[in-house]
């Protein structure tokens, strides 16, 4: 049985090439060779180009971008579902590469679970029977079993409708079975593979709403793909966001929204409500030694948008004291930086309408952007 400490991955240099000869195409690649060009010339698909991505123990990473992106390719290179043309996939310190045959298929069984997209129930099963699947297979009795199903199928808000079976159900209902069932196996890293991107939007956004609920008590690996970026800020510790295979950005939401990598990433937030996105720890002015703690104390956690409604509440509050941990006081805010940091300013793009490496929150406040 393999030994896995920890649900963290790391994901090194990963290459992937679709085609029987892959393996002696990665030098061209890495030289340069575009996915148009290599499919040109050899036929084959080019698909990952030098991943690196390191995610923490117990963090949901999210990896987001459009059709075609790589995102489902890269997700399915950690349960080995696909194996890489070249580079490494570590999780708690093992390589899923180096597997062999037995180990894999324990690893897949124990360590690892996984959420489809399409459901992936079994049609002449009912959603007990499909949630206590995972255990069957390894050889687990049914008694011990019900009671622990039962109880995942009560965290999931499904109590009542065990005995159904999918064709019975709604696309909501079957996903709640898809998650009972991934989470049932304890293991310490879960696969969700544009999980909620068939749902109706209020039920999509009630499913979000029961996997950050259950994360703050189950504090698994989770690793996410989708191709909404409301969906990666709301759920993610930290995005990845993917191009043609290529990772063009990683980083915290903050990160993501403020510091635009380049034209790609700065498309695909340019709508993005930064209010309910960016926190004081991102906007605030640090606070100068020796200066006094004044206004009203909020948290670093504290959006923008939360900070506005309170000075806008309160006509004598003139800024507001950021602090940290243990109350540490760490900056200042006020209501003209926060409104001119929800504007995208026009500099964020150069003349070409590419973004800048380096765009950091604007500080030169203008006077107009006052109270009242």
């Amino acid at each position: 049985m393999v030994d896995i400490k920890d649900g963290s991955i790391e994901i090194r240099n990963l290459y992937k090439i679709f085609g029987p000869k892959a393996a002696s195409h990665v030098a061209a690649v890495k030289n340069g060779l575009s996915k148009a060009d290599l499919l040109q010339k050899t036929g084959y698909a080019h698909e990952l180009r030098d991943i690196n991505l390191d995610i923490p123990a117990g963090s949901i990473e999210v990896i987001m971008g459009l059709s075609g992106s790589g995102k489902s390719t890269l997700i399915r290179h950690i349960n080995r579902l696909i194996d890489p043309t070249a580079g490494e996939v570590l999780i708690g310190g093992v390589d899923v590469c180096k597997m062999k045959y037995r180990d894999l298929r324990d690893f897949r069984r124990r360590q690892i679970a996984m959420v489809f997209q399409k459901f992936a129930l079994l049609p002449h099963r009912n959603m007990l029977d499909n949630v206590i699947y995972g255990l069957e297979v390894c050889g687990v009795e049914r008694k011990g079993s019900v009671d622990t199903a039962m109880r995942w199928i009560e965290r999931v808000s499904f109590k009542g409708f065990e005995q159904r079976y999918p064709n019975q159900l709604s696309g909501g209902m079957q996903q709640r079975v898809g998650l009972a069932r991934a989470l049932f196996i304890d293991a310490p890293v879960l696969l969700m593979d544009e999980a909620y991107s068939g749902l109706d939007p209020l039920i999509r956004t009630d499913m979000q709403t029961v996997l950050l609920d259950l994360q703050k008590e189950i504090r698994k690996t989770i690793v996410f793909t989708t191709h909404d970026l409301d969906e990666a800020l709301r759920l993610g510790d930290q995005i990845a966001i993917l191009r043609d295979g290529r990772m063009v950005q990683q980083g915290t939401k903050q990160d993501i929204v403020l510091r635009l990598a380049d034209d790609y990433v700065t498309n695909f937030v340019k709508q993005v409500n930064r209010g309910r996105v960016v926190s004081m720890d991102g906007v605030m002015s640090p606070l100068r030694s020796g200066a006094g703690v004044a206004g009203r104390l909020v948290t670093a956690d504290t959006t923008m948008e939360e900070a506005i409604s309170i000075l806008t509440r309160d006509a004598q509050l003139e800024q507001l004291t950021v602090v940290g941990e243990n109350s540490r006081p760490l900056g200042t805010i006020t209501l003209r930086q926060l409104a001119w940091a929800l504007i995208t300013p026009d500099d964020a793009l150069d003349d070409d309408g590419r973004a800048r490496t380096e765009h950091p929150v604007r500080t030169d406040v203008p006077a107009e952007f006052s109270r009242g």
